[in-house]
């Protein structure tokens, strides 16, 4: 991002002209990490494969053994809420500091209740709602009250801990996702997301925080999600990127790490790349909004 790209975001912000997506590193220091989560279960199942890094291919194979998913996606849920709220007061933490701006919107691929606490902290009533991404024949578009700055939405596009059976969570679950995505952009099916959440993709800037090009979540969102709503791309969006491991010599793999990324998520995409954490992209954010913020 160059001073340019932080001009626009921040008066976007000031003005509500945006629309957060927030991924698991939105959550990092709070909840373990999706890499830390599937070694803890790939070793209560005695997983085999070397990926045991992998949360959707280790969910897969102990939701096989345990022939219940959905019990499986009630034990993550139940150990997530276990680990409490994040640090709201902390000048990093991104749900805090994105709740006060006057944002009617908030997307999520995050299972947790963060938006909704953060928002209440701001004397906000929000509403929340959970993507219907298994119904393979929905009938009707879900009417959801219109979003304001006073009682906005908060948007889970794969599953809330509040409803377990609703997580995105093993392997079989990205490619339903992904598969009813396909077959609704395919028949010009426009139920699958609900109006405003839709409004809210293509009219408005995205700032994505906490993702990662190597993630499930990420490319699921990417080569499903949005690649079936063109509109998206005709406004810039930022989003905020840590840097993939690289191999040796790191600085010369980091430099055509940062190059291939750039031009994969500005050519393709109109993508702006804050190279770092969610919370040093929220320090700098505060940096830069002044005293006020």
């Amino acid at each position: 991002m160059d001073d340019a790209d932080w001009r626009r975001l921040i008066d976007q912000l000031r003005s509500g002209d945006c629309t957060p997506f927030l991924g698991a590193g939105a959550c990092y220091g709070t909840l373990p990490t999706g890499s830390e989560l599937s070694r803890k279960w790939a070793n209560s199942y005695k997983y085999p494969f070397p990926d045991d890094h992998d949360l959707a291919r280790v969910m897969q194979y102990a939701a096989v053994l345990e022939g219940d998913p959905v019990y499986l996606k009630e034990q993550i849920c139940e150990y997530l809420r276990s680990h409490g709220l994040p640090a709201f007061s902390h000048a990093g933490e991104p749900h805090a500091l994105l709740a006060k701006f006057k944002l009617r919107v908030f997307l999520t691929t995050n299972y947790d209740n963060f938006l909704m606490e953060a928002l209440a902290g701001e004397g906000k009533a929000a509403h929340t709602a959970i993507c219907s991404w298994a119904d393979r024949n929905p009938q009707e578009t879900p009417e959801l009250p219109e979003p304001s700055v006073e009682e906005p939405l908060v948007y889970h596009l794969h599953g809330s801990w509040a409803e377990p059976s609703s997580l995105v969570l093993i392997e079989d679950d990205y490619l339903e996702y992904l598969a009813n995505v396909a077959a609704a952009q395919a028949s010009g099916n426009r139920t699958l997301i609900p109006i405003p959440v839709l409004r809210a993709m293509t009219t408005r800037p995205l700032l994505f925080v906490g993702y990662s090009l190597q993630d499930w979540t990420f490319r699921v969102l990417f080569h499903g999600l949005l690649r079936a709503i063109p509109a998206v791309r005709l406004r810039r969006h930022v989003s905020v990127q840590l840097l993939p491991p690289v191999n040796t010599p790191i600085a010369e793999a980091e430099e055509r790490a940062k190059q291939y990324l750039v031009r994969y998520l500005d050519a393709g995409w109109r993508i702006s790349i804050f190279w770092g954490t969610a919370a040093q992209f929220c320090e700098e954010l505060r940096r830069r909004l002044g005293p006020d913020a």
